[in-house]
């Protein structure tokens, strides 16, 4: 249902009041989302649903579902302005130049067509020295798209994939009205802070969400930034979730995080799988070892970040782990693929449908020669480009695991 205003802050200069439409903010126009939270504000879009957000008290991972990465709004309207109210959470780190402003990417029928930031907003602020942060209240900001053509055609707004957003108001010169289901498949994809979309340029320009475009899907993205952990509760949210097709990236927040050892690892990867397969018991189901990371290869966890150039914006990482503990049962990326291949090939025998992609297929060592990782941990936006691309050529190529024959 659309509502009148009679008096519509930030409104276009010459614009009438009676001109514009007030949308409310539901379901139907969402996508990418697992649940939406009502708050004093508006509604902010959760990527795992409140059962699992509360089993788990850790803000790193509260932070990064509430992060919309993947998160779109999609409609068909025939208004040539639309506008959209929100309230972010950016984050800025001590010491450090502050972080480029999130990106909403404006998509029409399928094409690109525009992008913008939303002014004011709150900041969080990390001190990484001491792991402390405090929060400085601001404003609610609009981000505006205008000179849209005059005829009927679908919206999708892309929301920031790095900024906690809440939706505050819908505006638009002519009607909205939900996007019919036209039947695409269903990509749900899990994985770490590169599947998250980190350092990506924009949201619609994330590696899963090139890979989606490429392949005629609609994506659901839960890469949870460093929480792709083998969590229970995520296993749960997948095995939840309608999905055509399933892909998770496993391995590098484990390495990251030193979370777990060996004898451990392999158990609940299975556990992980099995969970999974209780609601999608013959989806096509591509497992994903991690990309090339050189500080990770073969020596193990914890990453650490690396102070030295912070002042400059130049936060990295490093691996402060002993390549000697792998004998204790220590992971490693290469440890790591390795147990994947044993348990995707055991599995296998009897499901079909599972399948196992080495990431170093996405990104090598010829890759890492040519575009290296910034930080030494995550890929620049060229780089995510590339894993995209490749992504989709492997997955959604005939007798690929996410061919359409296969469906």
């Amino acid at each position: 249902m659309n509502d009148r205003l009679d008096d519509v802050p930030g409104a276009p200069m010459g614009a009438r009041a009676t001109d514009w439409i007030t949308t409310p903010l539901t379901a139907d126009l969402l996508r990418g989302a697992l649940d939406l939270e009502r708050t004093e504000h508006g509604v902010l879009p959760h990527r795992l649903p409140a059962r699992a957000r509360a089993q788990c008290a850790d803000g790193l991972l509260a932070m990064a579902e509430a992060q919309p990465s993947g998160v779109r709004l999609v409609f068909r309207t025939r208004a040539t302005t639309v506008e959209l109210d929100a309230l972010r959470t950016k984050n800025d780190y001590q010491g450090a130049p502050p972080r480029p402003d999130g990106v909403y990417d404006l998509v029409v029928d399928g094409r690109p067509a525009g992008q913008a930031s939303v002014p004011g907003g709150n900041v969080l602020l990390v001190d990484m020295t001491t792991g402390t942060s405090e929060i400085r209240p601001g404003p609610v900001g609009t981000v505006r798209f205008t000179g849209l053509a005059d005829r009927a055609k679908d919206v999708e707004i892309w929301l920031p994939h790095n900024e906690i957003t809440e939706l505050v108001a819908l505006r638009t010169d002519a009607p909205v009205e939900p996007l019919p289901d036209r039947g695409a498949r269903q990509w749900l994809h899990h994985g770490s802070s590169i599947s998250h979309g980190s350092d990506a340029a924009s949201p619609s320009t994330t590696w899963p969400a090139l890979a989606a475009s490429l392949g005629g899907v609609e994506l659901t993205n839960l890469g949870l930034s460093g929480s792709a952990l083998l969590d229970p509760f995520t296993a749960r949210a997948l095995r939840d979730t309608p999905a055509d097709l399933i892909s998770v990236k496993i391995g590098i927040n484990l390495v990251n995080a030193d979370l777990m050892r060996l004898r451990a690892f392999g158990p609940a990867v299975h556990g992980f799988l099995d969970t999974i397969r209780e609601g999608h018991p013959t989806t096509p189901l591509l497992v994903v070892s991690p990309l090339l990371c050189p500080i990770h290869e073969d020596t193990p966890g914890p990453a650490a970040p690396d102070f030295s150039n912070l002042s400059e914006g130049q936060l990295q990482f490093k691996a402060v782990g002993d390549p000697a503990e792998r004998a204790a049962g220590k992971l490693t990326l290469n440890v790591i693929r390795d147990e994947l291949t044993r348990v995707v090939k055991q599995r296998s025998a009897d499901d079909p449908n599972l399948s196992y992609l080495d990431g170093r297929d996405l990104y090598g060592e010829a890759d890492f020669a040519e575009l290296p990782l910034p930080d030494q941990l995550h890929p620049d936006a060229a780089t995510h480009r590339r894993i995209g691309e490749r992504f989709a050529a492997h997955a959604f190529r005939p007798g690929g695991p996410f061919a359409a024959e296969r469906a």
